[in-house]
C-alpha cells in the first residue's frame, strides 16, 4: 500500500491505517527508535506509541512524506522515553554521545525557551543541512537526526570511522559559524 492509500485510510478514521503504518514502516521506526534506546522493550513500546499519535495527529495534520513525518514522531517519543530512564539512573543508546557531540559545537546558549525561535532555529539548521554537499549532509543527519553510531555510518559510506568523526566535526563547526552568522550564537 503507498503512503497516499494509507493518509486516505486515516483520514477516513479507519483502524486499518495502522496496521498498513506498522507493515510499511515498522522496521524503519524501529531502527530510529535503536539509536536512541538501549533497552529493545523500549524500543517496542515507543514504536507503538507511534501509531497512537499518529492516530491523532492525521487529521487535521496531513504530512507530505509519512515515512520522515513517522520517524519524527518516534524519535520525539525516544527522546522522552530517554530522558525519563536517565532521570531514573538508566539510559543508553548512542544519544548520550550525540548531545555531548553538539553541545560542544553549539552550547547550551542555542537551547531557546520561546517556541517561535526554536522554529527558527531549527529552520536555520534545516537550512544548513541542506545546504552541505550530500554525502555530507547524509552522514550529518544520520548521526544527528537518526543517532546513528559512527562505525555504521562508515560501513554504509564505506569510510574509516576516523574519517566519518573528522567529517562530522569539521561539519560542526560549520554549523557554528553559519549560526553564529545568523545571530543565534555569539
Amino acid at each position: 500500500m503507498d503512503d497516499e492509500q494509507i493518509l486516505a485510510l486515516y483520514w477516513q478514521r479507519d483502524s486499518r491505517a495502522i496496521e498498513a503504518s506498522q507493515k510499511k514502516y515498522g522496521t524503519y521506526c524501529l531502527a530510529v527508535s535503536r539509536g536512541i534506546l538501549a533497552d529493545p522493550r523500549d524500543c517496542e513500546e515507543c514504536v507503538s506509541d507511534t501509531w497512537l499519535h499518529a492516530w491523532q495527529a492525521i487529521p487535521p495534520h496531513r504530512p507530505t512524506v509519512l515515512g520522515m513525518f513517522l520517524a519524527k514522531l518516534t524519535r520525539r517519543l525516544s527522546f522522552n522515553r530517554w530522558k525519563a530512564n536517565t532521570a531514573q539512573k538508566r539510559g543508553g543508546g548512542q544519544l548520550p554521545l550525540v548531545l555531548e557531540e553538539l553541545e560542544q559545537c553549539v552550547g547550551r546558549e542555542s537551547d531557546p525557551a520561546d517556541p517561535l525561535i526554536a522554529q527558527e532555529l531549527a529552520e536555520s539548521i534545516g537550512r544548513f543541512v541542506r545546504a552541505l554537499p550530500a554525502r555530507e549532509g547524509d552522514v550529518f543527519t544520520r548521526r544527528y537526526f537518526f543517532t546513528e553510531a559512527i562505525p555504521d555510518i562508515a560501513r554504509r559510506y564505506g569510510l574509516t570511522d576516523n574519517h566519518v568523526s573528522v567529517l562530522l566535526a569539521r561539519t560542526r563547526k560549520k554549523l557554528r559559524r553559519h549560526l553564529e552568522q545568523e545571530g543565534y550564537l555569539s
